[in-house]
């Protein structure tokens, strides 16, 4: 064995700015390593830290009996206080540790020994480990997979599916880094830097050997409160214009100098920009991509596209890849027309007899032919969906709706295309024993069967038992939220225990909660089931069909039955009357019916070239169950009776503290709420002497109704004696909007309530643009507010003050235009909604007839009264 060198083996650079509550964590971790501690040295630089970080850093440095020295830098950013860094490290190895995350104790003597056994190896890789800091919780990295045999040197020439691009766990040969003035790119932000440096580390090297060692393992903090640099990359521009130029076609163009991409490269930067289209069809307009960023961030990709090769493209398979991802890489951004010469099954709706085709297409649609037993027919349902990706329209989903009573087979451009029953697996061109080992199973039949715990098993037992199918046989589960109701969900319930008793309905809410207690109290006891109880899950194991109005994963697929198969239908009876895009969110959810209340709604869903997947099979046209009761308030409330000017504004995402995973609640936001201009601009509202004067004159109280994901932040406000808080619990909201001379909200889809009611609506938009422009919830919709909207829209606090007055003094009922604008909306207006929404769901499960499901089906005008 060689001798060791006299210098330290390992060199920690980390680049410290205001990560003060992590440093105790990172600072043990080191601490705590098992190595000798003359075999690695630490080296920090503070770059410009405003928190208490630098004094914890120095006090380290003081008591530490390692080698640790602290730098300090005016703050440049990331780069530049790594490259600092390296400049005043000695180690043969130098790493690039972060100061939020943490390292096992046995981190450098896994990295020690490998390198030992492997003296010519060009750089480690150490297996990252995700550490959730809300929860506590940590979950394997999406790329574990490079870590699947254990601690191996890989040729990447001869393993193009391997790379690795973190800095922070990865260890560089010092000297190569020095030698090739290698330093990090500023330029690179607000991420990738590292997966740049990384590259073009390697890109030095005539034919890179990588150890990609799974026993070291470094601990990557996910920040709860969303601050890392990585969570805030989404909302930058640069992510999607200098990234992909200074980052992915900087390092393609290095490449081809020495005579192309290598594959490793190529699936490197494939799995960078696969976030980009997931966070997109998470995010949509939350993200930056808009307008001329968008523009810029497609022109890059086209050049950069021109550098993979498209059999890579084709089998990318380091991280999960959607077909239409794919198909958008591939052919995108070509500018001719194509289409798949195949179709895949996407949905089965066996009740009702029907299949769900999809294929994918580009420029104009092919010729189309649709064969059932041999005779060419009408799909019961079809629609274009257009693929939307960071704000622009670049490949076509054709989805058909078709009986499955009998053959099918689909012709494109008078060509029979293959049909596959299930998604296809993308092109493999490397084989694994795992792999290999599910095929085979695959072709004996072998099922895998998820295993059950004791008492998972007892439970299944106990649902299927004759006492628990003798009560919950055939059962509706009717819900909201899961912690409160008073929407179309209990309102809907109702009905049916009032009018359609044959049908088995319960009603679902969290327990002990004030919805709980009142729906008790109104003799609906022995119908109520608590959310999260044995009694649920019994309930949920028999139901057939659970309608909500809220359709949050907590409630399409709670954690606690995730070990069961779904029996249920989901139906959708929405909050309230969708006017902005939000197919990003819609598309993912598995819906079989969704309620619509107006055409125009209904058509920005189910019309062809619309973002959204549903189709007219799937969607229709009957109003909110809760209108029922809206329309009779509203007739019972006299325009004498009228005694509220409402002030209602929505929520906004930018305030707003994200779910806690399982539930439908959030966490209270801070004070900074309190500071903001939504919180000033409103309370300005609220207290403005010559609104209160008028309402003084004619009567009224001001009544604020907070959106209910601002209610308990806002409880307990103190406001004026002339304005009274209400909220949605504990409350007839539905008097409130009867009761409304005037309603003032901002981009609510409540000013539809008031507007079924012919009540007058003034809308106030000061951050209209960035709503409008997505950092809320969902693009821009059909709905424009000048247009289409019920009331005058105002967008400063003087132009808001003089529509109220305005409308106070025109007196409760709509002026022109928009009397007629509300008219047009709902020309029918007859309390049947829930015997709608009824009949709606009871067709569900009824068979279509192979005849009917060959020939067009007007579902506008077979379920609008």
């Amino acid at each position: 064995m060689s001798p060791r060198p006299s210098g330290p083996s390992f060199s920690i650079v980390s680049a410290a700015y205001d990560v003060a509550p992590y440093l105790d964590d990172f600072i043990a971790s080191i601490e705590a390593q098992t190595v000798a501690p003359d075999r690695f040295e630490v080296v920090v630089v503070d770059d410009g830290s405003t928190d208490a970080g630098l004094a914890r850093l120095l006090r380290w440095q003081s008591e530490s009996k390692l080698q640790v020295q602290v730098l300090t830098k005016s703050n440049g950013g990331q780069a530049s206080a790594r490259s600092l860094g390296l400049e005043h490290a000695s180690g043969t190895w130098v790493t690039f540790a972060d100061p939020d995350d943490w390292l096992a104790a046995d981190y450098l003597a896994r990295i020690g020994d490998f390198a030992e056994a492997h003296p010519d190896i060009d750089m480690m890789a150490a297996q990252l480990v995700v550490a959730h800091d809300e929860t506590g919780e940590t979950r394997r990295h999406p790329l574990r997979s490079m870590f699947r045999d254990g601690d191996v040197a890989r040729r990447l020439e001869e393993s193009g599916d391997f790379f690795a691009g973190s800095a922070p766990s990865c260890f560089f040969r010092r000297e190569r880094l020095l030698d090739e003035g290698l330093r990090f790119d500023d330029r690179v932000r607000p991420n990738f830097e590292d997966g740049h440096f990384t590259a073009r580390y390697l890109l030095g090297v005539a034919d890179p050997v990588v150890g990609f060692i799974g026993r070291a393992r470094y601990h990557y903090r996910r920040r709860a409160d969303g601050t890392s640099t990585l969570q805030r990359s989404l909302t930058d521009a640069g992510r999607y214009t200098s990234v992909l130029r200074h980052g992915y076609l900087d390092l393609l163009q290095r490449a081809d100098e020495r005579g192309g991409a290598p594959a490793w490269l190529q699936s490197f930067i494939l799995y960078d920009l696969s976030w980009y289209f997931s966070s997109d069809e998470r995010l949509g307009p939350a993200t930056a991509a808009r307008g001329p960023v968008a523009d810029e961030f497609h022109t890059l990709l086209a050049e950069i596209l021109g550098h993979l090769d498209p059999s890579v493209i084709e089998g990318f398979r380091v991280r999960p890849l959607k077909r239409e991802w794919r198909y958008l890489l591939l052919h995108g951004y070509r500018g001719d027309a194509w289409h798949e010469e195949q179709a895949v099954v996407t949905g089965y709706d066996a009740r009702r007899e029907l299949v769900r085709l999809s294929y994918y297409f580009t420029g104009a649609a092919p010729h189309e032919r649709v064969q059932v037993k041999g005779t060419t027919v009408t799909p019961y349902a079809a629609k274009i969906r257009d693929v939307v990706s960071h704000d622009r329209v670049l490949l076509h989903e054709r989805i058909l709706w078709v009986s499955a009573r009998a053959s099918i087979r689909l012709r494109l451009d008078d060509r029979d295309v293959v049909l596959h029953p299930s998604e296809p697996e993308p092109v493999t061109r490397t084989l694994f024993p795992g792999r290999i080992q599910q095929a085979d199973e695959r072709r004996r039949g072998v099922e895998r069967q998820a295993r059950l715990t004791p008492e998972q098993s007892q439970l299944v037992d106990r649902a299927h038992s004759r006492q628990t199918r003798r009560r919950f046989e055939d059962a509706w589960v009717l819900m909201d939220r899961i912690h409160d109701a008073d929407d179309s969900g209990e309102h809907l319930f109702r009905y049916l225990r009032r009018e359609r008793p044959d049908i088995n309905a319960w009603f679902v809410v969290e327990k002990d909660t004030p919805d709980w207690h009142r729906l008790r109290k109104d003799g609906l006891g022995r119908r109520l089931v608590a959310f999260g109880s044995e009694q649920w899950k019994l309930l949920m194991l028999n139901c057939v069909h659970l309608v909500s109005s809220h359709a949050d994963d907590a409630i399409l697929d709670p954690e606690e039955l995730g070990f069961a198969d779904r029996p249920w239908r989901f139906t959708f009876l929405q909050h309230g009357v969708i006017k902005d895009d939000l197919s990003t969110w819609l598309n993912r959810k598995q819906m079989d019916l969704m309620v619509t209340s107006t055409i125009p709604e209904l058509e920005s869903i189910v019309s062809d070239h619309t973002p959204y997947r549903a189709t007219q099979a799937e969607t229709v046209l009957t109003g909110l169950p809760r209108f029922d009761l809206l329309h009779r308030a509203g007739a019972e409330v006299g325009p004498e009776r009228r005694d509220l000017l409402l002030v209602a504004p929505t929520w906004r995402n930018w305030l707003a503290m994200p779910l806690i995973d399982g539930t439908q609640r959030r966490p209270v936001p801070g004070a900074e709420f309190f500071e903001s201009e939504f919180f000033q601009r409103w309370m300005a509202v609220l207290r403005d002497p010559r609104v209160a004067e008028s309402c003084r004159r004619l009567g009224l109280t001001i009544g604020f109704l907070p959106h209910p994901n601002l209610s308990e932040v806002l409880e307990g406000l103190d406001l004026p004696d002339h304005v009274r808080q209400v909220s949605f619990v504990g409350t007839d909201v539905r008097e409130l909007f009867a009761r409304g001379a005037v309603l003032v909200t901002d981009y609510s889809s409540m000013a539809f309530n008031s507007a079924y009611i012919d009540r007058p609506v003034v809308y106030y938009q000061f951050d209209r643009e960035r709503v409008i422009s997505g950092d809320h919830v969902g693009r821009t919709g059909y709905f424009d507010y000048e247009r289409d909207g019920f009331g005058p829209v105002t967008t400063t606090h003087d132009e808001v003050v003089s529509a109220v007055l305005a409308a106070l003094d025109h007196g409760p009922t709509p002026a022109a235009p928009y009397d007629e604008r509300i008219e047009a909306t709902f020309p029918v207006r007859d309390g049947r909604c829930c015997e709608r929404v009824t009949e709606a769901i009871l067709a569900l499960d009824r068979k279509v007839g192979q005849a009917a499901a060959a020939r067009p089906l007007d579902r506008v005008a077979e379920v609008a009264p």
